[in-house]
């Protein structure tokens, strides 16, 4: 039975070092691999950034282009009521301002939602302002007198549905690059 025990002994005073040994290789091959990967992921992240932060930055300012596109004063400059019935340039301006959103509307992507709600609520405050404006006009009024009416509207209101939404994306802008 000694001898069992010698046995028994001798292996444990074998595999209890090369079991320390290899918990201890096991540690730090376990670190060294975590540490790799996270310098990859970095290194990842890092060349996603290069490529990704023009990308939202040329969306930030489509974006603005299109709020400065829809700005009541610049959308009638660009699209002009004359030789139209009021009701086909109220049509012609709704139709043009849907276009321009539903263009642009993929770069809500880059944005957070904050902004992206800014935009949206920008368009739907030019959208009233064009409807309203147009609801306080007769059947027979012209093109021209939808434009002034509107026009009329922002200077009486002092406000332009858009320049807050400018605003906001601009400080988010200066924030994030």
């Amino acid at each position: 039975m000694e001898e069992g025990t010698n046995i028994i002994l001798d292996i444990l005073k074998i595999s209890i070092p090369a079991i320390l040994v290899a918990a201890v290789a096991y540690s730090i091959i376990k670190k060294h691999l975590e540490r790799d990967y996270k310098l990859r992921l970095l290194e990842l992240r890092q060349k996603n950034a290069e490529v990704v932060t023009p990308i939202r930055l040329q969306a930030y300012e489509r974006i603005v282009l299109l709020l400065e596109r829809i700005t009541p004063s610049n959308l009638l400059l660009r699209v002009g009521g004359g030789g139209h019935t009021a009701a086909e340039y109220h049509r012609i301006l709704l139709t043009e301002i849907r276009n321009e959103f539903n263009h642009n509307m993929s770069q809500q992507v880059y944005m957070t939602e904050q902004s992206w709600q800014q935009v949206r609520h920008a368009r739907e405050e030019v959208v009233n302002l064009i409807n309203k404006s147009y609801q306080s006009l007769d059947e027979k009024a012209k093109g021209t007198e939808l434009a002034k009416r509107i026009l009329e509207n922002v200077l009486n209101n002092e406000i332009d549905p858009t320049a807050r939404a400018i605003s906001f994306l601009k400080q988010e802008i200066g924030q994030v690059f």
